[in-house]
């Protein structure tokens, strides 16, 4: 039963939402969070509580989003009402804003389970008020240190916040990303693990910026006999041993298939399944795999979770798909915000247009405000030199446009084929207008560009707002 406090936390919360989205501030996606938690510390505990299926976390660098809403869509599926944080408003004061919308003026929810992506930073608070009955820890990068810190201080606020949940609780863990699968060491909790067993996807790319090259047990370099992509791929101590745990649910055979989709060969204990993925990259079969994993955990039928998934679309930034006009050209916006996720997207895109036979038109925007990481440095980690060759035209804008020429020209794209720009709309207008019929402009932006590029394209009725879809 909600106390006053809450009651009255929950009803202010709520009309500061309503006001935002009233005047054009905004989704409402932090505001009434940050408001209601000022009157009432507990509420995100409170609400948490009276879920009746419990709380769902799912917390990583990259990929957390389009993650969470598939398992989101996996939920619905089987009959839950899902309470989720669908805008991506990821800190404390965003999951709050989350759990007010839905809870009726009693401060009661409407729905029967929680589901929330988590900031990495936020994680064990997250942890601590909302107690979940399943943690989700996808990978964990190098992103934003002026923000995070070292992954290693990162590792062990996870580590210290997963030791207090209880024996009945889950925690579903990447077995190959070693920072990662160490958490499940000695945990009270249930651990499963899930990985990448197909050799076919061993290329080793981006390896030179892998974060977690050494043991946390002993300190030695690992040594790898799969290398998928930085850190990730199948591990072993030389001297104390420690190595990459068997994993419980496996993605054996990966096909993909350009930048329109991949097929999925996935193990799990009692069967297999192949699942056609609508969205492109090794990064987001992973995506599926892990989100299948927790169907596994949550006893959710596979066909369930296969019929959930091939009906799957984007979040928005997250390899979106829009139109620049009534009959305009096709965007493809893809978020990158550190030097994995840079470099996985180019490898899909290069990848896509190699097997077409096509060249690459982009528009990569770079902002360097607190959201996106003030430090650009990561541009030269990111593995853009795979672009040489394949571009026909890239046009550059944000907060740091000409890092990012400079950034190009090292990488080995001719001079004649780049344009900075900083002002978005501009940049978007001069990319459209170097666009080829039947062309695809591909839209690689920061945070916080993909965040104005997305208002600029809703200004333009190319795009919905996102807390409307």
């Amino acid at each position: 039963m909600a106390t006053i406090r809450t009651s009255f936390a929950v009803a202010l919360g709520k009309a500061a939402g309503r006001f935002s989205r009233s005047v054009g501030a905004g989704g409402g996606t932090t505001l009434p969070g940050a408001i209601a938690r000022r009157l009432d510390p507990q509420v995100l505990r409170s609400l948490s509580a009276g879920l009746p299926h419990g709380v769902l976390l799912c917390a990583g660098t990259n990929g957390k989003t389009t993650t969470t809403r598939m398992i989101a869509e996996i939920l619905r599926a089987h009959g839950e009402r899902v309470l989720h944080n669908r805008a991506g408003a990821n800190l404390i004061a965003g999951l709050t804003s989350t759990a007010l919308a839905d809870a009726d003026w009693l401060a009661r929810p409407r729905t029967t389970i929680g589901l929330f992506e988590t900031d990495e930073a936020a994680l064990p608070q997250a942890i601590t008020e909302t107690q979940p009955r399943l943690v989700l820890i996808h990978n964990l990068f190098r992103d934003q240190l002026d923000r995070y810190g070292e992954i290693d201080t990162i590792a062990g606020a996870w580590r210290a916040a997963l030791a207090v949940l209880p024996a009945d609780a889950w925690v579903v863990l990447n077995a190959d990303d070693p920072a990662v699968a160490d958490l499940g060491r000695d945990l009270t909790a249930q651990v499963l693990y899930y990985g990448l067993d197909d050799a076919n996807q061993a290329s080793g790319a981006a390896a030179h910026i892998a974060d977690s090259q050494f043991c946390r047990r002993c300190g030695h370099r690992f040594a790898y006999a799969l290398a998928f992509y930085a850190h990730i791929g199948h591990y072993t101590c030389p001297q104390c041993g420690n190595r990459r745990p068997e994993p419980q649910v496996r993605l054996i055979r990966l096909d993909l298939q350009g930048t329109t989709g991949s097929r999925l060969y996935l193990s799990y204990p009692g069967g297999a399944i192949e699942i056609d993925l609508p969205l492109p990259g090794l990064y987001n079969a992973l995506n599926g795999l892990a989100a299948f994993s927790i169907a596994h955990v949550l006893g959710i039928p596979p066909a369930t979770a296969r019929a959930a998934l091939e009906r799957f679309s984007a979040a928005f930034g997250r390899i979106e798909r829009l139109t620049a006009g009534p009959a305009g050209a096709p965007l493809l916006i893809a978020l990158i915000k550190n030097p994995v996720g840079a470099s996985e997207t180019v490898r899909m895109l290069t990848a896509g247009v190699a097997a077409e036979s096509a060249e690459l038109h982009l528009m990569i925007a770079i902002n360097d405000k607190y959201a996106d990481g003030t430090d650009v440095s990561w541009l030269w980690d990111a593995d853009f030199e795979a672009l040489a060759g394949r571009v026909a035209s890239v046009v550059v804008g944000g907060t740091r446009a000409e890092d990012m020429a400079v950034r190009l020209k090292y990488a080995g794209l001719a001079v004649e084929h780049l344009t900075v720009i900083s002002e978005l709309p501009g940049a978007i207008d001069r990319a459209l207008k170097s666009l080829p019929a039947g062309a695809t402009l591909y839209i690689l932006p920061t945070y916080t560009a993909m965040l104005e590029l997305r208002a600029e394209l809703v200004r333009r009725s190319w795009a919905r707002p996102f807390w409307e879809e």
